[in-house]
């Protein structure tokens, strides 16, 4: 089957994928696997829904990351090339290449070191948010712990000082959300001169930390080209405290919807690894992997997808699929089929797993333990989402506590 290229595209997100994509999704599910849409910005490309294709295809190298393969032109975020040249954009010997490069820091085992570093910062903002609800009675669960948590974890990796961190992170936020096309294009540039004034700072005054060991491998050995080493430092301060941001703010608004199983947590704290597990498939931010481009004619299901055509591989419909997980809905901690796609499938395995999900247990290992009387300040089903094709995430969550029932820490 192809696409009537003479038929205006189907615009699946608009108001109706805004207020619940999931339901969105388990519509197209319904009618097949592929389908050909345009994006908000009216590009065409083929979204694929059904859990099996999603998962064959993440690991087909037929699908390619480099935009070299589009045969639209396709561009993006249209970033410089200091920020393009990263491992989301790279297949196959170049991938491996500098993921090689960065991969010691980020090993469980490397993580497991760290361990007590990620329990001091936890710590520090359970400390702060509880503060800030003795204070005022209530606070923003989003900005004063699951944002700020992630940055200080990878910022202290790179040794990104603390008044530069926040900063960043809005600059990432305003990249994947904007508010027009001309912000989009002054936090491009912001991000870009931070980045390479950052590196220049670093070259001058070397440390034992990650981006100072990929100035060395630049300019020691030659094993990348300075748009690489920069476009590395992007991805990983970026990806590495963005999406565990949203992965912890969306697992609390999933647990606090979900009073009994958050009870259960509190009193079998041993069953956090594979909640956190369950969350990463019911709830994990990222609503589609980074777009591919077909290198060559390929089917999917009883679809030909063209050479050179854009493919997006929905990860929120793969993890509401039916055919691979029964009641799919329905939020289980209990859930056998621990297996997801969260953190990605194949060569784009995310590189800091370990790290991300070391750090969504030890925050909600604190939550539980030193805030059980957390309760969202608003209505249930009030919280203002920011949704667009690529992620799902709250703006904010304000939260109260009940009296009496904050536990020492």
């Amino acid at each position: 089957m192809t696409h009537d290229s003479s038929t205006p595209l189907p615009q699946p997100f608009g108001p109706d994928f805004q207020s619940d994509p999931y339901a969105v999704y388990a519509q197209l599910r319904e009618k097949g696997s592929v389908h050909r849409i345009a994006l908000p910005d009216g590009s065409p490309v083929w979204l694929v829904t059904h859990e099996c294709d999603v998962r064959r295809g993440l690991a087909d190298p037929r699908f390619s990351v480099d935009k070299q393969h589009s045969g639209s032109g396709f561009k993006g975020f249209s970033l410089p090339p200091a920020l393009d040249a990263n491992l989301l954009n790279l297949d196959a010997d170049d991938h491996l290449r500098l993921r090689r490069l960065v991969a010691q820091g980020f090993t469980p085992r490397h993580v497991d070191s760290m361990r007590n570093h990620i329990h001091r910062a936890v710590d520090t903002f359970v400390h702060q948010l509880l503060e800030r609800l003795d204070t005022d009675g209530q606070a923003d669960l989003v900005a004063e712990f699951a944002k700020p948590l992630p940055l200080k974890v990878i910022g202290d990796l790179f040794v990104v000082p603390a008044e530069e961190q926040e900063q960043f992170s809005g600059w990432i936020s305003g990249m994947l959300a904007p508010a027009s096309g001309q912000e989009l294009v002054q936090t491009i540039g912001s991000i870009h001169h931070y980045l390479v004034d950052l590196v220049a700072r670093r070259r001058a005054n070397p440390g034992d930390d990650i981006l100072s060991g990929l100035i060395a491998a630049r300019d020691e050995t030659d094993r990348l080209t300075e748009d690489e080493l920069v476009s590395l430092a992007f991805l990983i301060l970026g990806a590495g405290s963005e999406n565990v941001q949203h992965q912890i703010s969306n697992a609390v608004v999933t647990l606090l919807d979900h009073p009994d199983q958050l009870a259960e947590l509190r009193e079998k704290p041993d069953l956090l690894p594979a909640a956190v597990e369950e969350l990463l498939r019911y709830a994990h931010p990222n609503l589609s992997a980074i777009r591919r481009f077909t290198t060559e004619p390929v089917d999917v299901g009883e679809v030909r997808i063209p050479a050179g055509d854009t493919v997006l591989f929905s990860l929120a419909s793969a993890h509401r699929d039916p055919a691979r997980y029964p009641n799919p809905d329905r939020f289980d901690i209990h859930r056998v089929d621990k297996g997801h796609l969260a953190l990605g499938h194949g060569l784009h395995y995310c590189l800091g797993a370990a790290l991300a999900r070391t750090q969504v247990i030890l925050a909600l290992d604190a939550l539980l333990r030193r805030l059980p009387g957390i309760q969202p300040a608003s209505a249930p089903g009030s919280v203002r989402w920011t949704t667009t094709f690529r992620f799902r995430a709250p703006r904010e969550l304000t939260v109260v506590l009940t009296p009496d029932t904050t536990a020492a820490p």
